[in-house]
């Protein structure tokens, strides 16, 4: 990601002044800011500087926007150039502007962006340590929504790692947010459930619990009201083809493993070649007389050396 990537600076917010008075420290501000912003692509280091005094010009009134894109623009250039710790102290600051300083909207659409950005770093413990920044600032703020993607990328980042322990609590914590009062699952909520759904069925298919697999499936069928991303149906629609080859039904298999690549392939997500090997094996244990590459989906990857080499 280059430094052009302005996490939502394109939504710049215009500052309405109600007075010559008050206008002029403003005027300040802005100024400064785009000084700064001129500096990140030749000297990022002194982009940095020049942002601390748009944080300096501000502290002599209240907190509010310019702020809040100076400590954004700070975040990601210490990203980039590898300041962890300045970064983390600045994303600490930045959360203090979400209670009152921004509107709700443009926060939570920044602290989103700010996160996709970050997530693509490889260093666990940073990232760990964001999350559970991000999720402590947001119990104060009451934003649910934000709160459970947070969380949802802390649960990844747990699988990845292979701490289940770990796991099982986030997942507990996002299932009892999409609970009802009597403690059952609230199908309203049902985009929601079924990523809590596809997060335990990686955790479950990691650890051979087939048992809990069957059970996950079969609940995320009862969900109606949802548009998940198909990464997410992927991940539902394998296990489900996975189990139905375990159990000899072999059309059912060769349904959803289909559904899984369809999903896969939408989303991007290198599976979809896995999935499409199971789709063949399926086909071929129904001894159908169907070939599995006639659909324009799996046609394209009649070639594709992984599966001729079947």
């Amino acid at each position: 990601m280059s430094y052009n990537d302005d996490m939502y600076e394109e939504e710049e917010l215009s500052v309405e002044y109600s007075s010559d008075e008050n206008s002029e420290p403003d005027v300040d501000l802005e100024n400064q800011y785009y000084n700064a912003k001129s500096k990140k692509e030749d000297n990022p280091l002194l982009a940095i500087e020049e942002f601390k005094k748009v944080l300096f010009i501000e502290a002599s009134g209240t907190k509010g926007d310019w702020g809040f894109k100076a400590l954004k623009q700070m975040i990601k250039i210490n990203f980039k150039l590898g300041l962890f710790e300045a970064m983390m102290e600045n994303y600490k600051t930045l959360l203090t502007y979400i209670k009152s300083a921004v509107t709700r909207n443009y926060s939570e659409k920044s602290i989103n962006s700010i996160l996709d950005y970050v997530s693509t770093s490889k260093q666990m413990d940073l990232l760990q340590r964001f999350y559970t920044t991000t999720l402590e600032a947001l119990k104060e703020a009451k934003n649910e929504r934000l709160w459970f993607k947070t969380n949802t990328k802390l649960g990844k980042l747990y699988l990845e790692l292979g701490d289940y322990v770990q796991l099982q609590r986030i997942v507990k914590e996002l299932r009892d947010s999409c609970q009802t009062n009597e403690g059952e699952d609230d199908l309203k909520k049902g985009t929601q459930l079924l990523e809590i759904y596809a997060l335990e069925i990686q955790m479950y298919t990691a650890q051979k619990n087939n048992k809990k697999l069957k059970a996950l499936y079969e609940q995320s069928l009862h969900i109606k009201s949802a548009i998940p991303h198909p990464l997410i149906m992927g991940i539902i629609r394998e296990c489900g083809g996975k189990m139905h080859l375990r159990e000899g039904e072999y059309d059912k298999s060769h349904t959803d493993f289909f559904e899984a690549f369809k999903n896969y392939d939408e989303s991007g997500c290198q599976r979809r070649t896995q999935c499409l090997k199971y789709l063949v094996l399926a086909s071929m244990l129904m001894k159908s007389g169907i070939n599995p590459f006639d659909s324009q989906e799996t046609k394209p990857y009649k070639n594709d050396p992984q599966i001729m080499a079947m």
